[in-house]
């Protein structure tokens, strides 16, 4: 597994929210690194059938994107409680999109892979997140960069592999806003949907992204098989410093 690096900032800092914090405290925190945002354009319409009523699909310059996202959680755990060995850092893998609801972009996972159990259960059972159990791997391979190995094994749940060698490279930069990068990566909510149709909103808090441009060698991905998503044109791939996150209660929405 790819030793961590620490969070720095390269750049100024700023604030991208666009709507106050939530009142109440936050309870998890964590950590995100080695990541790697791969997005690909899909037909809106596509999109908008696999979402749940009360969503729209959120789109740039009329196009529709869903993304592939790669990184290492670490740090994760309760708010005033230590991070736990074994428990509170493992590979991660997201399948999202880019939705509105009250005028509040956020996110919408169609899965969220992990090598972590409990994490998982405790993810699907609290937050209504598609959490799947998978065997995943993480490896730095100067100057490769990441070598990421991912087989989803969760009992009843579409099959998905996705193995891939990526790196940053360029200057660091802070997405500016109207850009497509900024679009892409400035979201402060998450979206998610009990068994009963009810939606819910997950507020998080971080720094604005530092970002690289990137490259990536994708040797097996099926990431969006599941979804009737074919990624067959080149992505749009960027690499992120790692970032401190905090998180909120989901709530009906």
């Amino acid at each position: 597994m790819a030793e961590e690096e620490p969070v720095v900032s390269h750049v100024c800092q700023r604030s991208d929210r666009t709507w106050p914090l939530p009142r109440a405290p936050w309870v998890m925190r964590m950590r995100w690194s080695e990541l790697l945002f791969a997005h690909w354009q899909v037909d809106p319409d596509l999109v908008q059938k696999q979402l749940p009523g009360g969503l729209t699909v959120d789109t740039f310059d009329g196009a529709a994107w869903v993304g592939v996202v790669p990184f290492l959680m670490s740090d994760v755990a309760p708010r005033w409680c230590p991070a736990v060995p074994g428990l509170s850092a493992f590979p991660e893998l997201n399948v999202r999109t880019y939705v509105m609801r009250d005028e509040k972009p956020g996110v919408w996972f169609f899965s969220l892979d992990a090598a972590n159990a409990v994490a998982v259960r405790v993810a699907r059972a609290t937050f209504c997140l598609p959490y799947m159990d998978a065997s995943m791997s993480m490896v730095a391979e100067d100057p490769a960069g990441i070598c990421y190995d991912s087989t989803r094994t969760h009992r009843g749940e579409h099959p998905a592999k996705f193995r891939a060698r990526y790196s940053g490279h360029g200057d660091r930069f802070q997405a500016a806003p109207q850009t497509l990068e900024h679009w892409l990566t400035a979201r402060y909510c998450l979206y998610s949907s009990n068994a009963r149709g009810e939606l819910f909103r997950g507020e998080i808090e971080h720094p604005p992204w530092t970002l690289r441009q990137a490259s990536c060698e994708f040797l097996e991905n099926t990431m969006g098989a599941a979804c009737g998503f074919e990624f067959t044109a080149q992505p749009h791939l960027l690499m992120a410093d790692p970032l401190a996150v905090k998180a909120w209660w989901p709530r009906r929405c």
